[in-house]
């Protein structure tokens, strides 16, 4: 059994730079950043280089009669505050007026309850309509910015350097992209050349980069491999396997990967698609192991199945409740801010939920389409797992029920920890400190050592999900991300994709393009803004709005195609039974079968339902 598992680990972990392959992305990577700089790419850098600056001179000449440089505290703090509404793309007076010390706050902004009346009685000064012209007419400047001929000295240096690097996070695209599907480079080495890239081209630093590479996420993606590896030792999975399929009587495999879609799909819209992966993936692997086991020969299309539908059943449910992720809470705040559209709890799973009937059949479908084991019953497996359970006798071991109950205390604590434990302790732990917590309460505990975490934790998955931060922070700090989408937007309007449903394909073909490079809720914290401008601007107070702001959220669970593009494809990875091209095996299809119900949904159900208070587009 461990020789079956290292023997395909070694097409991955194991084999050498192929050359021949790896000058792919090489030259892709090589020729783009030896072009000139294009002014496309050139305005964009002028936005990230210069924006923040025309912005605030702009609102302080139109406010104060002055410049900002010259202004004095609560002067300043209300310019920012006018600017912090400008990069939201929200020039309603009303919404300002309702802005608090906490909206502050999370805009960034260190301002106090007296400076931020003063900040609206200057607004109240101005009048609505003044107002929200300032703001548009701030925001536009951003946009487009100052020609680079036109400037001199140090920021015409700014604008030169931010252009480059736009074109720096092109190039590592195609780079990260190329060496993924060509898999020369062992793929947690092209984790960190992403850092070394980032940092040659100028747009990390060694300050900036280690922050990356150690963020919460990376501490979250550890834990959950170190209770993966603590349900194993402990027999955990088997329990949990025998209790989902042990009373099958054909436990085929279709039937297998159906419940596992069942099961875990509806459940991302109220847990973490992360916990539910970690979870699962040691039953998909006790699955394996005993069937190759007890029929005496290996099957990797079997373990693909597995692996492949935990990972893609994790994918599917997030973003239909405002509690699935954080993507969806980034969309309706977008909303709120940009537009003051409101969308409770309950109407965004009235409009969202029914995706879920429509793509949990399909995903079952073409995952059995794509991937045919050799083995398709898997009684043996169970009876194999009975067996094994029978020698340790009817009930849960003292090892099992400790092994569960540090995993159910640490759910509990990734629900509660913005609020309840956060109002206890006054601490923001985040959920990648809590999971390496519970991988240390399993040692406490005694249910593992550290000897079991060094070989049972794929630490290249580590590393790998590590770049993947750094490289959605590169694009989106960079204004990569939203060059790309201004792209995209470029060459669909000019094919009537510009309003009502083809406003519709193309923001989710941008957003479901993003969202494969990157973790879902950067992607909408880039996408977001666009595609809700887009909205606005075509179809003003109507319905698409709040649409766009759900199709958005649901485009960007649609990270099927690579390692990176989620926790849950980067957690099934661990098991070392899956290559990347396995992911668009399935994926590719998925994408397009998936986007399409996302459209027919929008064209028929949502345009049926309506949207309280708006009218249709």
């Amino acid at each position: 059994m461990t020789q079956a598992k290292t023997e395909h680990k070694a097409t991955g972990y194991d084999r050498y730079i192929d050359w021949k392959k790896f000058l792919i992305p090489l030259i892709l990577f090589a020729a783009i950043i030896a072009m000139p700089v294009p002014d496309s790419m050139m305005k964009v850098g002028s936005e990230v280089a210069l924006g923040s600056k025309l912005v605030r001179q702009n609102i302080a000449q139109q406010v104060f009669n002055s410049d900002y440089a010259d202004l004095n505290q609560w002067q300043g703090q209300t310019v920012q505050l006018m600017e912090a509404c400008v990069n939201k793309a929200s020039f309603g007076y009303d919404n300002f007026m309702k802005r608090d010390v906490k909206w502050a706050k999370k805009a960034g902004v260190a301002t106090n309850k007296t400076n931020l009346e003063k900040a609206k009685a200057e607004a109240q000064r101005l009048g609505k309509a003044a107002f929200e012209s300032m703001l548009q007419s701030a925001h536009k400047l951003k946009k487009e910015g100052v020609p680079v001929d036109q400037l001199e000295g140090t920021d015409r240096k700014r604008v030169i350097d931010a252009g480059f690097q736009v074109k720096a996070a092109v190039a590592l695209v195609a780079f990260v992209v190329g060496c993924f599907l060509t898999e020369a480079l062992p793929l947690p080495m092209v984790a960190f050349c992403i850092g070394i890239i980032g940092m040659l081209t100028g747009i990390l630093d060694r300050e900036t980069i280690a922050p990356l590479y150690w963020s919460d996420a990376t501490w979250f993606i550890m834990g959950s491999l170190m209770f993966a590896v603590a349900f194993v030792k402990t027999g955990v999975d088997r329990r949990i396997a025998l209790m989902m399929f042990g009373r099958l009587k054909t436990p085929s495999i279709r039937w297998v990967t159906l419940i596992i879609i069942l099961i875990i799909s509806p459940l991302t819209m109220f847990m973490s698609d992360h916990a539910l992966a970690a979870m699962f993936l040691p039953i998909g692997i006790v699955l394996y192991t005993m069937t190759t086991s007890a029929m005496g020969e290996d099957d990797p299309e079997l373990a693909k199945i597995l692996m492949i539908t935990i990972c893609m059943a994790c994918n599917l449910g997030g973003s239909l409740a405002p509690s699935g992720a954080a993507r969806n809470i980034i969309m309706m705040s977008y909303a709120e801010d940009m537009f003051g559209v409101t969308i409770g709890f309950g109407q965004w799973m009235i409009y969202c939920v029914p995706f879920l009937f429509f793509v949990m059949p399909l995903t079952w479908f073409v995952i059995n389409w794509r991937f045919k084991p050799k083995f398709t019953d898997l009684g043996p497996a169970i009876g194999y797992v009975k067996s094994q359970i029978a020698t340790e006798g009817s009930g849960w071991t003292k090892q099992q029920i400790v092994s569960v109950t540090i995993f159910l205390l640490m759910l509990f604590s990734w629900i509660t920890e913005n609020n309840l434990i956060y109002s206890l302790t006054g601490i923001r732990f985040g959920i990648g400190v809590l999971a390496v917590i519970g991988g240390l309460a399993y040692i406490l505990a005694g249910v593992v050592n550290w000897r079991d975490y060094q070989t049972g934790v794929d630490w290249g998955v580590v590393w790998l999900y590590a770049g993947a931060i750094a490289f959605g922070r590169i694009l989106t700090s960079t204004g990569g991300a939203y060059w790309i989408a201004q792209s995209i937007i470029d060459l669909t309007v000019p094919l009537g994709l510009g309003s009502g449903l083809g406003l519709f394909l193309s923001g989710n073909v941008i957003t479901a393009f993003i969202t494969q490079l990157m973790a879902d809720g950067p992607a909408c914290a880039a996408v977001g803004p666009v595609t809700l401008a887009m909205a606005g601007l075509v179809h003003p107070g109507t319905s698409m709005v709040p649409f766009t702001a759900m199709s958005t959220a649901i485009a960007s669970s649609l990270a099927y195609c690579l390692i990176i593009g989620t926790p849950p494809n980067a957690i099934v990875y661990a098991s070392g039974y899956l290559e990347q091209k396995d992911y668009l095996r399935a994926g590719a299809i998925l994408l397009v079968t998936n986007l399409a119900v996302l459209m027919l949904m929008a064209a028929f159900y949502w345009n049926w339902l309506g949207f309280p208070g708006m009218p249709g587009y």
